[in-house]
């Protein structure tokens, strides 16, 4: 028998994109014959990533993993359809995946693919993507990960829809207790509800100022061509006019200046909550950032006619 040598078990996983152990399994049963080897894994269905690598996968589920009050991490895994979402080896891999990244240092998703899979030190984490691949039998993909550590402060996790949306944010504070931990819950839900894009009105850059400006000042433009001639504004009276409806747009889009989703007045911002459980709890607290991960988000869905598609798997079509 030949000798299974560990640049051949390498060579064989670089080829295929099977996992460290199938490529050793495969090499033992074949004799080391990398041909042979190669057809014995695609029998056994660990390259049916080769089928699956033109699908797109735009389900699946998001997750979070809490080390400590000041460090958390939340991942994306993508699946081809929602049905996989509900699938509870899927469900642990995605949590396993979260508890990786909260561990990780990786500073990409290369890295990250490339580190030991804690819950097998023979894998890494890529290995682990293909062995789940082969067990689903759909394309997956860990597609992004974020982890978040406050060096003055706290991270507070919420994860919305069984996973569909998760949601970390970071807080400086120098009083930790249940109120802030329930108050900047809060503000994780509505993070998760109205998906802001930036924090405070500062934080919104200048060129994203003028890119909108552009858009609204052309749509104003075009309304007031379609105006009876006597009707229609000069272009500096409207260009002015824009200015409130700019600022009205930019603050929907500034965690700080949303209106309060619990608000029981309607009117009370996000600043002006957290500012009241400040002074409740004789704290200093301020939002410094927050992550949002909804699934499939960015990522254009293939429209498929599920009865030919079903056709087509039964060999009908």
């Amino acid at each position: 028998m030949a000798a299974i040598t560990a640049s051949l078990v390498k060579e064989l996983r670089e080829a295929t994109g099977a996992g460290m152990m199938e490529c050793k399994k495969a090499l033992t049963e074949t004799d080391g014959d990398m041909d042979a080897a190669v057809e014995y894994l695609r029998k056994m269905g660990v390259m049916k990533l080769e089928k699956k690598a033109s699908r797109i996968a735009a389900e699946g589920l998001t997750a979070v993993a809490v080390k400590d009050d000041q460090t958390a991490a939340v991942v994306e895994v993508n699946s081809e359809t929602d049905f996989v979402a509900k699938n509870e080896k899927f469900q642990a891999f995605v949590n396993a995946v979260a508890k990786q990244a909260v561990s990780s240092d990786a500073s990409d998703l290369e890295g990250f693919l490339g580190e030991k899979w804690l819950e097998d030190g023979s894998k890494t984490v890529k290995d682990a993507l293909v062995d789940i691949t082969a067990v689903i039998s759909e394309k997956l993909d860990i597609r992004r990960f974020e982890k978040v550590s406050a060096a003055n402060g706290i991270v507070v996790p919420y994860v919305h829809g069984g996973g569909r949306i998760s949601v970390l944010v970071e807080a400086q504070t120098n009083v930790v207790n249940d109120d802030i931990k329930e108050a900047l819950k809060n503000i994780a839900m509505q993070v998760a509800a109205l998906n802001p894009k930036y924090v405070e009105m500062n934080d919104v850059p200048e060129d994203f100022r003028n890119h909108e400006k552009e858009i609204l000042l052309a749509q104003a433009m075009k309304e007031n061509e379609e105006l009876p001639e006597a009707k229609r504004k000069p272009q500096q009276i409207i260009e002015k006019m824009l200015v409130g409806r700019l600022q009205k747009e930019l603050k929907e889009m500034c965690l700080s200046e949303q209106v309060y989703v619990k608000a029981e007045d309607g009117k009370q911002t996000v600043a002006q909550y957290l500012a009241q459980v400040a002074k409740a709890n004789s704290a200093e607290l301020k939002i410094a950032r927050f992550v949002r991960f909804e699934t499939g988000e960015g990522i254009e869905k293939k429209e498929e006619n599920f009865a030919e598609e079903v056709a087509k798997q039964a060999g009908l079509a």
